[in-house]
């Protein structure tokens, strides 16, 4: 089988999936955009050959790497990214090197735009926030004025909780679109519930060959724009109506031999035309790897390797997954605007042999998950509830009759 990898020096981690295609006999063909002297040695081991483009975003430059590893290699079997960015492109390149596996061009919508999704969810019989495409501020009122404030606004395709807002009055909706969109904007109710994810891997006949569920300990839309706190851990076992419902989202979209990433609200209190407090919600789609630290830490709770599951599945469509101690792993984002009781010191002290990292990220991942990150593993959710109090504890102010 020959595999192009396209980017797969950025994340860091993804040299892995390479890894795990090497070891499952493919030829591995990679397409970066930075000097191959700079690619770390991991990655230079488990690869066949690699071609330099000056851009990712030059497409021109992509047909010629793919011209070149097809007349070297014979015809590309697999080519993909597993990055959100480049999904359009890796389907492009499939229709014009004919390729006949992963997502098509005419499925491309289904997977990023956000208004598409909320028709997959309706399709499959799962609620979502109400909503509405509005490219004026009039529209963003009446909107409001129907549903109440606060409400959402966000692009219909975008990636992450970039250029996504929370309006809380007519003039705030005023404000945001006085400067106008590059793009069609989206705008929905805004639902007060937790946020948790259902991420996995299928295979060809969208048969579901692992799964898990991560929950999130603050908003990755305030973390991003608020500069806020930021946490995920995953579940030890997964509930099941989660498990229901995924299992729903997984037939209902095109996700054939994908990493999926579901998310999804639980109400916290009754709902008026959506449901009552402890309903499941749909919120977004994406057909690729948990990001950040998500894959490491489905490595860690689960005592395997999930880069090397997935290479398996997309060259011998099935994975055989032996019975494995499940734990629960949770990540801790901290900001350094915020005034923590706990030093990192005395979080390295206290929780050190569950520890799996403590490292402080470059400023272009610090603005969704946070200056300084703590990664542990633990048995049990009381342990996992104990670490988050802990690690993003503020310190009380004090007052001038304190003094």
């Amino acid at each position: 089988m020959n595999f192009v990898f396209i980017s797969p020096n950025f994340p860091e981690n993804y040299w892995m999936f390479c890894r795990g295609l090497k070891k499952h006999g493919a030829t591995v063909l990679a397409i970066v955009d930075c000097p191959y002297d700079s690619l770390n040695k991991q990655l230079k081991e488990h690869i066949d050959e690699c071609y330099v483009v000056p851009s990712l975003e030059d497409y021109d430059a992509l047909v010629r790497a793919m011209g070149y590893f097809t007349y070297r290699y014979g015809k590309i079997d697999w080519v993909e990214s597993n990055n959100e960015y480049w999904l359009a492109q890796d389907a492009r390149l499939r229709r014009d090197f004919h390729i006949t596996t992963g997502i098509t061009i005419d499925h491309i919508a289904d997977y990023q735009s956000k208004s598409r999704m909320k028709q997959f969810y309706a399709e499959a019989s799962i609620p979502t926030a109400r909503w509405q495409m509005a490219d004026t501020a009039e529209n963003a009122i009446r909107f409001a004025q129907t549903y109440g404030y606060p409400i959402i606004c966000k692009p219909d395709v975008g990636v992450g909780a970039s250029s996504t807002y929370k309006l809380n009055s007519e003039q705030e909706i005023r404000d945001c679109f006085a400067n106008g969109f590059s793009q069609p904007m989206l705008i929905e109710e805004y639902i007060p519930g937790t946020c948790f994810t259902f991420d996995g891997i299928t295979n060809s006949k969208k048969e579901i060959q692992f799964a898990t569920s991560h929950h999130y300990v603050g908003s990755i839309m305030d973390s991003v724009n608020s500069q806020d706190s930021i946490g995920c851990y995953s579940l030890i076992d997964i509930p099941a109506d989660i498990l229901e419902i995924g299992t729903r989202c997984v037939r209902a979209f095109p996700t054939r031999s994908r990493f999926f990433h579901f998310e999804f609200f639980r109400l916290q209190e009754d709902r008026d035309g959506l449901g009552k407090r402890g309903d499941i919600l749909g919120l977004e789609v994406n057909m690729r790897p948990p990001g950040g630290f998500l894959p490491d830490m489905i490595n860690y709770a689960n005592q395997f390797d999930i880069y090397d599951i997935w290479a398996q599945v997309m060259i011998e469509d099935h994975v055989l997954i032996p019975p494995h101690e499940r734990r629960s792993c949770a990540f801790s984002g901290r900001r350094d605007n915020v005034a923590y009781a706990h030093t990192e010191f005395e979080i390295s002290n206290r929780y050190g042999r569950h520890l799996k990292m403590m490292q402080r990220l470059p400023k272009a991942l610090a603005s969704a998950m946070g200056n300084t990150v703590s990664v542990a593993v633990f048995d049990t959710m009381e342990e996992v509830q104990e670490f988050f109090s802990y690690t993003l504890e503020k310190k009380h102010e004090t007052t001038g009759s304190d003094l």
